[in-house]
């Protein structure tokens, strides 16, 4: 019966899928579903930008293990980015009206910063679309009791998501973003419910994990290494995110700047606020049965909470869990399947094939769809990382190489393409210099040496002489001018 109700559940997606296609008649209504979202929609959207496997796996995983300080990054970092990027980006990139970010960094600096950009936040995809595949292995092998191995699950996974994200674009995400949020709330505060009354209720377990020294958010040493390990996980999330495809989709799919910055704040709130259920449900896990849960945190703790799910709760419950995480993974899995595909084809094939119409434009943002979720698919099959690991990691490269030219380029009016090219340059090659040199011995994290050179490089690179030409910075003015006169297809 469980197998059954999760292939329902899967192919009513497809078939929802296929609804919306019959509405995406350009590259617009593909992209940025027409712009016309209401805030229902847009907080739901941002919502599931974030709640997926690292929410409902990797962090409860983590903060079973290590405490709050564990999940500094997520849901902390991660709800802050949704946070500064609905207050201060919103509605300056709104009413520019564009299609992809990357379109942001040619207006206000040159091409090859377009390309650049676009670049870093294709790859920081990666390691984020590769822990959904994998987590939705992990489903598919412990709900079949391992008839379908992981790697079987990844790809079968993939297929179903790339089936209706590649048919109906990101109208079908917000579509499935609505209801799914509506499933995962409800279905994990039903087992949350469940399993507080095997504990002796929420109380009971507050007490224990603050007994256990789970509650202390900030690290107790003082080491000052630890309290920048702490702070880098942080900042890498917080701020790496921002400059992102899928963030920056769903403020310009928003009928106004206005539903675009509410519904940021809401779905960011929502997100914050509902990640504990899962850290709840998991760490309840280790008071109902201390043995073999406790065993599981060491060996492979993301299975702590699917194991407690099918072996505390009735088959009513079990339904309804599995329902509600593969909708948490499939909204966030196809939304960022959707968002680095959609930029690559923009911003880097498109300049390459001037003379091509919308319709084919269209067929070659779908042909990208197709190529990256392979890519993602052999990276997440032949990857050791764990789930939280992957995501943690993903952004990295956005933080060192995107975010200082993103925030110069919207609120000083005296950068320039040269400081721009000096802060992606300069801050991503010493980021993976240290990397690959020092690793984790570095006495400083290496992806916040890469962001603090970044901005030392785009300050002083855009205030010596010019050499590299580009866009002049003028934000008003550059604003308005573009309003005025949207880039469209």
């Amino acid at each position: 019966m469980l197998i059954w109700f999760v292939i329902a559940y899967l192919m009513m997606s497809i078939g929802i899928g296929l609804f919306a296609s019959t509405k995406v008649h350009n590259t617009k209504d593909y992209a940025i579903a027409g712009r016309h979202l209401p805030w229902p929609i847009v907080t739901a959207t941002v919502f599931a930008t974030w709640f997926g496997a690292e929410a409902v796996f990797g962090v409860s995983a983590t903060f079973v293990r290590e405490g709050l300080t564990g999940v500094a990054a997520d849901p902390f970092g991660a709800s802050m980015c949704l946070m500064l990027a609905g207050v201060f980006f919103s509605r300056k990139l709104y009413q520019l009206n564009l299609l992809t970010l990357g379109d942001f960094y040619r207006m206000r600096y040159n091409r090859t910063v377009e390309i650049l950009t676009t670049l870093a936040i294709v790859i920081s995809y990666m390691g984020w679309v590769a822990a959904q595949i994998k987590a939705l292995g992990l489903i598919f092998n412990l709900i079949t009791e391992g008839a379908i191995s992981e790697s079987n699950g990844m790809i079968l996974g993939t297929a179903i998501v790339l089936t209706y994200t590649t048919l109906g674009g990101m109208l079908s995400v917000a579509i499935l973003d609505f209801i799914q949020m509506i499933v995962v709330i409800g279905g994990l505060l039903y087992i949350a419910n469940i399993v507080s009354a095997q504990t002796g209720g929420v109380g009971t377990v507050i007490a224990h994990a603050n007994a256990a020294g789970k509650l202390h958010f900030f690290p107790q040493q003082a080491d000052w290494s630890v309290w920048l390990t702490f702070l880098a996980g942080w900042l890498t999330l917080m701020l790496g995110s921002i400059p992102q495809q899928d963030v920056f989709q769903r403020i310009t799919s928003a009928k106004t700047a206005n539903t675009a910055l509410w519904g940021s704040l809401l779905g960011a709130s929502i997100y914050f606020c509902f990640t504990f259920v899962p850290m709840f449900i998991a760490y309840a896990a280790t008071i109902i049965d201390p043995q073999i849960f406790g065993g599981l945190v060491v060996t492979d703790s993301q299975r702590v909470l699917p194991t407690l799910v099918l072996t505390h709760t009735p088959l009513l419950a079990q339904a309804i869990f599995f329902g509600a995480v593969l909708s948490a993974i499939m909204s966030c899995s196809s939304a960022t399947l959707l968002a680095p595909s959609v930029s690559f084809a923009e911003n880097v094939v498109k300049d390459f094939m001037p003379h091509m119409n919308d319709r084919a434009f269209l067929r070659l943002m779908r042909l990208c769809l197709v190529g990256f979720a392979s890519l993602v698919l052999l990276y997440a099959l032949n990857s050791e990382s764990s789930i939280f690991g992957m995501v943690e990691s993903a952004y990295k490269i956005t933080l060192a190489g995107a975010f200082v030219p993103l925030l110069f380029g919207a609120f000083w009016k005296r950068a320039t393409s040269q400081g721009a090219l000096a802060a992606i340059v300069l801050g991503v090659s010493s980021w993976v210099t240290i990397e690959i040199l020092l690793g984790e011995e570095s006495l400083v994290p290496a992806q916040l040496i890469g962001l603090v050179i970044s901005a030392i490089a785009m300050i002083v690179g855009s205030l010596l002489p010019q050499k590299i030409g580009g866009s002049p910075s003028k934000p008003h003015g550059f604003l308005h001018e573009h309003a005025a006169h949207p880039h469209g297809h």
